[in-house]
């Protein structure tokens, strides 16, 4: 709730790099980052509020909105990140389909819209369950510590092609 209050946004808000989470997370100690894995360009955390266990954020490094100001090097290796997260969470935790999806601007619903990040979503058959859908409840039977070591372990040996 406060994050949706707008409780936890700094004073400055999100779109300077000093109050940006995707900006201070790589810096952050591991436990606390909530990183599973960082390439050259861009990296891979769990989200905060995740939709479901294992919601994964994939963040460029440099602090830019929008998709079409990404580098090509960016770009590939977003993509790249993108195919071993869904790969890392098959061999985890076998989810039946994803949503990949990025939300341009804060009026197409990115709640952080002053940092580009792709939402890497596992979903299960069943997982709009009757609490999410009437009591707009969602159950996660996993800490999100506990879902960031199993990830970055899996990440570190990624699964064959």
């Amino acid at each position: 709730m406060a994050y949706l209050t707008g409780e936890v946004a700094p004073p400055g808000g999100y779109a300077e790099p000093a109050g940006c989470p995707f900006c201070l997370a790589p810096d952050r100690p591991e436990p606390e980052s909530l990183v599973v894995a960082r390439g050259e360009l861009v990296y891979a955390v769990l989200n905060r509020y995740p939709y479901n266990p294992g919601h994964l954020l994939i963040c460029p490094y440099r602090h830019v909105a929008d998709y079409t100001d990404l580098t090509a090097e960016e770009t590939v290796e977003l993509a790249e990140f993108t195919r071993t997260a869904m790969r890392v969470m098959r061999a985890v935790s076998s989810p039946h389909g994803f949503n990949l999806g990025m939300n341009q601007g804060g009026v197409a619903g990115a709640g952080i819209a002053a940092h580009l990040h792709q939402h890497v979503v596992p979903r299960w058959g069943g997982d709009a369950n009757f609490i999410s859908v009437i009591a707009r409840t969602k159950v996660l039977p996993q800490v999100l510590t506990d879902t960031r070591v199993m990830l970055a372990k899996a990440w570190s040996e990624p699964p064959a092609l």
